[in-house]
């Protein structure tokens, strides 16, 4: 079956499951909204330093819990203590979202390293071996993708991208990354690209592979971007063309 026909292009991703005040982003309570409404779901990973990969997105406590400090640092018995924003849910590891999921709809998993690759990606596919339901990986680190290739082909891969006008990084290596200079080697099965830089002629040389954009909050600037892009990660509002 072509990825045209998945559910990559035909359902709607909701960015870090469809969350609201009382389900905060990347908690079971908005994956399980994200479920009800019919939606996939984005959700990011990142490992803490036991090696126990978790789903959160920053790299900080502070902005969605009452703690601070590095994420990196905690420990799983820590995570119970990290209430996300004052509600009742806390950090859940990505074996218990993938459980809480359970094949009930497809999941987008970001894998967030901008370090040496390895130990968080076969943690990830450790996990992901016994899991029954439809998911894809993806990532702005296309090393990620090339361990994928390399050790688990047969999982999709997405190769995240932007202009990263507001990103602190060199100028060199914002060229190679805004123009997907490795996707040769890396051989992604789609690209989700920034809809802020859509459409740009970067992308337009890949139509033979399904164009994601992310991260689009509103109708208005879905219908901006739907005519240049095969589906959208969204949130806060609900899409519809």
């Amino acid at each position: 079956m072509s990825l045209f026909d998945s559910w990559l292009v035909n359902k709607y991703i909701a960015h870090r499951g469809y969350h609201n005040t009382d389900a905060p982003e990347n908690t079971l309570g908005a994956f399980e909204l994200a479920i009800h409404n019919g939606y996939a779901i984005e959700l990011d990973v990142q490992q803490i330093s036991d090696g126990t990969v978790i789903v959160f997105h920053d790299s900080r406590l502070s902005r969605l819990t009452h703690k601070d400090g590095y994420v990196k640092n905690l420990k799983i018995e820590d995570l119970k203590d990290c209430h996300i924003l004052n509600t009742e849910y806390t950090i859940p590891t990505l074996d218990e979202a993938l459980a809480h999921i359970d094949g009930r709809t497809p999941i987008l998993i970001e894998i967030k390293n901008n370090g040496k690759v390895g130990e968080l990606e076969s943690a990830v596919l450790k996990s992901l071996k016994e899991y029954k339901g439809e998911f894809a990986i993806q990532s702005f680190n296309p090393y990620v993708l090339e361990w994928f290739l390399n050790n688990a082909p047969h999982i999709l891969r997405g190769q995240l991208s932007s202009y990263f006008k507001d990103t602190k990084m060199s100028l060199i290596k914002k060229h190679l990354l805004k123009r997907m200079a490795f996707n040769k080697k890396v051989k992604p099965d789609f690209i989700s690209y920034n809809a802020d830089d859509l459409p740009n002629h970067y992308v337009k040389k890949y139509k033979e592979i399904p164009l994601l954009a992310w991260t689009v909050r509103s109708q208005s600037e879905y219908l901006k971007i739907a005519g240049c892009c095969d589906n959208i990660i969204f949130e806060n509002f609900e899409p519809s063309i």
